[in-house]
């Protein structure tokens, strides 16, 4: 489906909690977010109706967000659902790898291609310190099981933020290079005051190319990450919601002071 600018909508986001185990300092306050309700939140069969409603439109794409969608409870379940829908090509999602070691292999028997792993750091202090308690060596344990389990590519999504040290650009840079690992650099954003720029080696931010539409939690379609307009599945209908989220899709992004990275997905 052409939005009004002819760019060819076939990727949808979808984010499927706005929960996390971990608070980066550039995402999350220090003392938690305030919740969606449990009842609020799409149910996996919901989703897979979706998807499945949308096939005839052009969506081919999907990648799961959050939050972290891997708190979600039987989110594999979910990968399977999806997957099994004739017409999805491709299936990932974005994590920031902390329980992917023991989930890896079965997301990927279930469906998933792909995944992005946030990382920022190699050093095990300040890896802790900017996301207020993780532990990195799960999350290179994640980032080789990811591996094993043959997704593919798995990318390394690294923030850029006032207090990235050029060094560690370089460390990244080798260590991916030595794991054959893509290298995603994202300079940090600001929804509220509309400050964005294209992803370093992605197409995020990419306004002319834009071909994404994304599905918050709560049944929200959202037509820009720095936009504010939303259109509930729930109280419009699926195909209402599709269609007017990408008839008034702004040809470029410019602020959003109603959402945050944690519950938009990203």
């Amino acid at each position: 489906m052409l939005d009004p600018f002819n760019r060819s909508i076939t990727y949808l986001r979808i984010s499927v909690t706005d929960r996390c185990n971990l608070r980066c300092m550039y995402c999350m306050p220090a003392d938690g977010i305030k919740l969606m309700r449990h009842e609020d939140i799409l149910s996996y069969e919901k989703i897979t109706e979706t998807v499945r409603t949308l096939i005839p439109f052009g969506v081919q794409k999907i990648r799961f967000t959050g939050g972290e969608p891997l708190v979600r409870k039987g989110f594999e379940k979910l990968v399977k659902m999806v997957a099994d829908i004739e017409g999805i090509e491709d299936i990932s999602i974005t994590t920031n790898g902390i329980f992917l070691a023991e989930k890896a292999q079965q997301l990927a028997d279930n469906g998933l291609n792909r995944v992005n792993i946030s990382l920022d750091t190699l050093d095990p202090e300040k890896y802790k310190k900017l996301t207020r308690g993780g532990d990195l060596s799960k999350v290179l344990k994640g980032i080789k099981a990811a591996k094993k389990a043959g997704l593919n590519p798995v990318k390394i999504n690294c923030v850029k933020t006032a207090e990235f040290d050029p060094e560690e650009q370089v460390d990244l840079k080798y260590f991916c290079i030595e794991n054959d690992l893509q290298l995603r650099y994202i300079r940090q954003m600001n929804l509220s005051d509309g400050e964005f720029w294209q992803v370093e080696g992605g197409d995020g931010g990419n306004c002319k190319a834009c071909n994404r539409i994304r599905l918050m939690a709560n049944g929200d379609f959202k037509n820009c990450l720095f936009g504010e307009q939303a259109f509930n599945l729930r109280e419009m209908g699926i195909i209402p919601a599709f269609e007017q989220a990408i008839a008034s899709k702004p040809l470029c992004g410019s602020m959003n002071t109603k959402n945050e990275f944690y519950n938009i997905g990203g």
